[in-house]
């Protein structure tokens, strides 16, 4: 039996019900290093490694439903596999090893389409790194940018090689709305850093910012392989950012204000590249 696509009732799925607030929820979305962003992953029980997944909290909750309407609460995601465990996929099997016992029993709440419906989020970066676009998104991180968590989110959605932060290590997770597990996060403590290793993974160095002198991104012949780079919010990329970039492009405006929000920004060269570039 095929799993079912979102919108489509099968069980009672995840209950919804008031209770105290997880307080691993405020640790993933706020900034732990990467060691303590995998912790749960590898789970102390089962209910652990639901709620780890994207699943549920403690309160029964699915997290990634949280402010949504009661209405459109229950539209979220697949309830469980329908027709109960006897129909569940032969988890034996060759394909087996890619479906989540828990979620097929309580039902998948995530925020993945549907191809991904039931899969642990081991199964679906393994599947998603067979297909890796060539570019990558590298974002400065000097005072802890509130946009990085949308750049993350939008690299996901394209299916970015990776995204590099660059200065700070911690960085605001909330606006990721937990896609950074399935997409690679690289930390470089400094540009020179982050250029040590676009010079050993033979890949150019291209900024996003509108300063003088620099190119349209309109018609520019982005690199198949290549790192665009973005600065912070407010003051754009740093002195040793603008030195570093092989060129520095920028986004044709039309009105008054004098920048694009950098989450936009980065949305928009990266949707560039794409345009350019996938299905080619």
């Amino acid at each position: 039996m095929r799993p079912p696509r979102s919108g489509e009732r099968h069980g009672p799925g995840v209950p919804n019900r008031d209770g105290a607030p997880d307080p691993d929820r405020s640790r993933g979305q706020d900034g732990v290093d990467d060691a303590g962003r995998v912790r749960g992953q590898d789970g102390v029980d089962d209910a652990r490694r639901v709620r780890e997944q994207d699943g549920v909290d403690d309160a029964g909750r699915a997290r990634e439903q949280d402010r949504l309407p009661d209405q459109d609460r229950a539209e979220v995601g697949v309830g469980p596999w329908p027709g109960g465990r006897a129909a569940w996929p032969d988890l034996t099997g060759p394909d087996g090893a890619r479906y989540d016992p828990l979620l097929l029993e309580h039902g998948d709440r995530r925020n993945v389409v549907d191809r991904y419906r039931y899969w642990t989020v081991e199964a679906v970066v393994a599947d998603l790194d067979t297909r890796r676009h060539g570019f990558h998104v590298a974002v400065e991180n000097w005072s802890h940018d509130l946009n990085i968590g949308s750049v993350v989110r939008t690299a996901n959605a394209f299916n970015a090689a990776a995204v590099h932060v660059v200065g700070r290590r911690r960085w605001n997770r909330r606006g990721a709305m937990v896609t950074d597990r399935y997409q690679h996060v690289l930390h470089h403590a400094t540009v020179d850093d982050l250029l040590a290793w676009a010079d050993r993974a033979q890949l150019p160095v291209l900024g996003i910012d509108n300063l003088p002198g620099s190119v349209p991104l309109e018609g520019y012949p982005l690199p198949r392989a290549c790192v665009l780079l973005f600065g912070q919010e407010s003051v754009g990329l740093s002195e040793a950012a603008r030195g570093a970039a092989r060129d520095v492009l920028h986004i044709a405006q039309f009105g008054s204000t004098r920048s694009i929000n950098a989450a936009a920004a980065a949305a928009i060269a990266m949707h560039a590249w794409v345009v350019q570039h996938a299905g080619s």
